[in-house]
Protein backbone atom coordinates (compact mmCIF):
# COMPACT_ATOMS: atom_id res chain seq x y z
CA UNK A 1 0.00 0.00 0.00
CA UNK A 2 2.75 2.33 0.78
CA UNK A 3 4.25 1.57 -2.66
CA UNK A 4 0.51 2.79 -3.94
CA UNK A 5 0.90 5.84 -1.82
CA UNK A 6 4.07 6.80 -3.23
CA UNK A 7 3.84 5.82 -6.72
CA UNK A 8 0.22 8.41 -6.77
CA UNK A 9 2.69 11.53 -4.41
CA UNK A 10 5.07 11.12 -7.70
CA UNK A 11 2.69 11.20 -10.05
CA UNK A 12 0.68 14.25 -8.74
CA UNK A 13 4.02 15.69 -8.15
CA UNK A 14 5.20 15.60 -12.03
CA UNK A 15 1.81 16.31 -13.06
CA UNK A 16 1.73 19.75 -11.32
CA UNK A 17 4.59 21.03 -12.58
CA UNK A 18 2.77 20.95 -16.52
CA UNK A 19 0.79 23.35 -15.45
CA UNK A 20 3.72 25.73 -13.17
CA UNK A 21 4.43 29.00 -14.48
CA UNK A 22 2.56 32.00 -15.40
CA UNK A 23 -0.02 32.64 -18.16
CA UNK A 24 2.15 33.90 -21.36
CA UNK A 25 0.20 35.77 -24.11
CA UNK A 26 1.79 36.74 -27.26
CA UNK A 27 0.56 40.51 -28.37
CA UNK A 28 1.51 40.46 -32.21
CA UNK A 29 0.69 43.63 -34.12
CA UNK A 30 -0.82 43.39 -37.07
CA UNK A 31 0.44 46.48 -38.92
CA UNK A 32 -1.86 47.03 -42.32
CA UNK A 33 0.46 48.22 -45.00
CA UNK A 34 -1.56 51.29 -46.02
CA UNK A 35 -1.19 52.38 -50.04
CA UNK A 36 -1.77 55.95 -50.92
CA UNK A 37 -3.37 54.73 -54.35
CA UNK A 38 -6.78 54.22 -53.43
CA UNK A 39 -9.73 53.04 -55.47
CA UNK A 40 -12.56 55.90 -56.53
CA UNK A 41 -9.68 58.63 -56.49
CA UNK A 42 -10.55 62.10 -57.93
CA UNK A 43 -7.23 63.88 -59.22
CA UNK A 44 -6.30 67.46 -60.28
CA UNK A 45 -3.14 67.80 -62.39
CA UNK A 46 -1.04 70.83 -62.85
CA UNK A 47 1.50 71.03 -65.01
CA UNK A 48 3.94 72.59 -67.31
CA UNK A 49 4.72 70.47 -71.14
CA UNK A 50 7.53 70.39 -74.36
CA UNK A 51 6.65 69.47 -77.25
CA UNK A 52 9.13 68.46 -79.70
CA UNK A 53 8.25 67.80 -83.34
CA UNK A 54 9.40 66.41 -86.08
CA UNK A 55 9.09 69.64 -87.91
CA UNK A 56 9.73 72.74 -86.46
CA UNK A 57 10.79 74.56 -83.45
CA UNK A 58 9.97 72.97 -79.71
CA UNK A 59 6.64 74.25 -78.18
CA UNK A 60 6.64 74.61 -74.67
CA UNK A 61 3.40 75.52 -71.94
CA UNK A 62 1.16 73.52 -69.67
CA UNK A 63 -2.08 72.89 -68.64
CA UNK A 64 -4.84 71.68 -66.59
CA UNK A 65 -6.02 67.35 -65.82
CA UNK A 66 -9.09 66.05 -64.41
CA UNK A 67 -8.68 62.21 -63.72
CA UNK A 68 -10.88 59.77 -61.69
CA UNK A 69 -9.94 56.41 -61.15
CA UNK A 70 -12.54 53.98 -60.40
CA UNK A 71 -10.25 51.28 -60.11
CA UNK A 72 -6.77 51.28 -57.97
CA UNK A 73 -5.96 50.30 -61.58
CA UNK A 74 -7.74 51.91 -64.22
CA UNK A 75 -9.10 55.88 -64.83
CA UNK A 76 -9.93 58.57 -67.18
CA UNK A 77 -9.46 61.97 -67.89
CA UNK A 78 -9.59 65.45 -69.26
CA UNK A 79 -6.78 67.73 -70.31
CA UNK A 80 -6.52 70.85 -71.57
CA UNK A 81 -2.70 71.83 -73.06
CA UNK A 82 -1.84 75.46 -74.22
CA UNK A 83 1.61 75.39 -76.18
CA UNK A 84 3.64 78.07 -77.73
CA UNK A 85 5.67 77.35 -81.04
CA UNK A 86 6.78 79.45 -84.09
CA UNK A 87 4.73 82.59 -82.99
CA UNK A 88 1.32 80.35 -82.58
CA UNK A 89 -0.55 79.21 -79.49
CA UNK A 90 -1.68 75.59 -80.25
CA UNK A 91 -4.15 74.23 -77.27
CA UNK A 92 -5.66 70.45 -77.36
CA UNK A 93 -8.35 69.19 -75.19
CA UNK A 94 -7.42 65.65 -74.87
CA UNK A 95 -9.62 62.54 -73.51
CA UNK A 96 -7.46 59.69 -72.02
CA UNK A 97 -7.70 56.02 -70.31
CA UNK A 98 -4.90 55.09 -67.66
CA UNK A 99 -3.80 51.84 -66.64
CA UNK A 100 -1.49 52.33 -63.60
CA UNK A 101 0.69 49.96 -61.24
CA UNK A 102 1.00 51.20 -57.49
CA UNK A 103 3.96 49.79 -55.72
CA UNK A 104 2.82 51.25 -52.24
CA UNK A 105 5.72 50.23 -50.33
CA UNK A 106 7.53 52.77 -52.79
CA UNK A 107 4.60 55.13 -53.05
CA UNK A 108 5.00 55.08 -56.99
CA UNK A 109 3.25 54.47 -59.35
CA UNK A 110 4.39 53.63 -63.24
CA UNK A 111 1.51 54.12 -65.92
CA UNK A 112 0.26 54.29 -69.02
CA UNK A 113 -1.85 56.44 -71.09
CA UNK A 114 -3.54 56.70 -74.20
CA UNK A 115 -5.69 59.61 -75.46
CA UNK A 116 -8.14 61.20 -78.55
CA UNK A 117 -8.60 64.65 -79.00
CA UNK A 118 -8.21 67.82 -80.97
CA UNK A 119 -5.55 70.21 -81.31
CA UNK A 120 -6.71 74.03 -82.03
CA UNK A 121 -3.95 76.54 -83.90
CA UNK A 122 -3.98 79.16 -86.40
CA UNK A 123 -5.35 76.78 -88.68
CA UNK A 124 -8.29 74.91 -88.09
CA UNK A 125 -8.93 71.57 -85.50
CA UNK A 126 -6.64 68.72 -85.57
CA UNK A 127 -7.97 64.99 -84.73
CA UNK A 128 -4.77 63.57 -82.90
CA UNK A 129 -4.03 61.00 -80.57
CA UNK A 130 -1.63 59.96 -77.95
CA UNK A 131 0.24 57.27 -76.37
CA UNK A 132 2.93 56.83 -73.64
CA UNK A 133 4.04 56.30 -69.86
CA UNK A 134 4.99 57.97 -66.79
CA UNK A 135 5.73 57.61 -63.11
CA UNK A 136 4.14 59.52 -60.06
CA UNK A 137 5.33 59.38 -56.62
CA UNK A 138 3.15 60.21 -53.46
CA UNK A 139 4.85 62.34 -50.72
CA UNK A 140 1.33 61.95 -48.64
CA UNK A 141 -2.11 60.36 -49.48
CA UNK A 142 -3.16 63.57 -51.12
CA UNK A 143 -0.23 65.05 -52.79
CA UNK A 144 2.73 63.61 -55.34
CA UNK A 145 4.38 64.92 -58.43
CA UNK A 146 4.24 62.95 -62.10
CA UNK A 147 6.37 63.00 -65.19
CA UNK A 148 5.24 61.42 -68.41
CA UNK A 149 6.55 61.36 -71.95
CA UNK A 150 3.69 60.93 -74.69
CA UNK A 151 3.74 59.95 -78.66
CA UNK A 152 1.80 62.93 -80.03
CA UNK A 153 0.37 61.85 -83.75
CA UNK A 154 -1.91 63.23 -85.82
CA UNK A 155 -2.67 60.99 -88.83
CA UNK A 156 -3.98 63.63 -91.85
CA UNK A 157 -0.89 65.48 -91.73
CA UNK A 158 1.94 63.43 -93.57
CA UNK A 159 5.35 62.85 -91.31
CA UNK A 160 3.47 64.47 -88.76
CA UNK A 161 4.59 63.88 -85.05
CA UNK A 162 5.91 64.73 -81.62
CA UNK A 163 7.17 63.77 -78.10
CA UNK A 164 5.55 65.58 -75.73
CA UNK A 165 6.67 65.79 -71.90
CA UNK A 166 4.98 66.67 -68.92
CA UNK A 167 5.98 66.94 -65.46
CA UNK A 168 3.87 68.63 -62.81
CA UNK A 169 2.29 68.27 -59.73
CA UNK A 170 -1.06 65.82 -58.42
CA UNK A 171 -3.86 66.57 -55.86
CA UNK A 172 -5.78 63.02 -54.92
CA UNK A 173 -9.30 63.75 -53.10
Amino acid sequence: MIKYIKLMVIAVVMASTSFAGSDFKLNKEVVVDACRFRDSELQLDLFGSGGFYKQGDPAWGGGLGLNYFFLKYVGIGAEQTIVGREDVAEWGTFGNVFFRYPICSWNIAPYAVAGLGVVYGQTEAILAGTVGGGLEYRFTDNIGIFADARWLYNPSVTDSGAVVARTGIKFAF
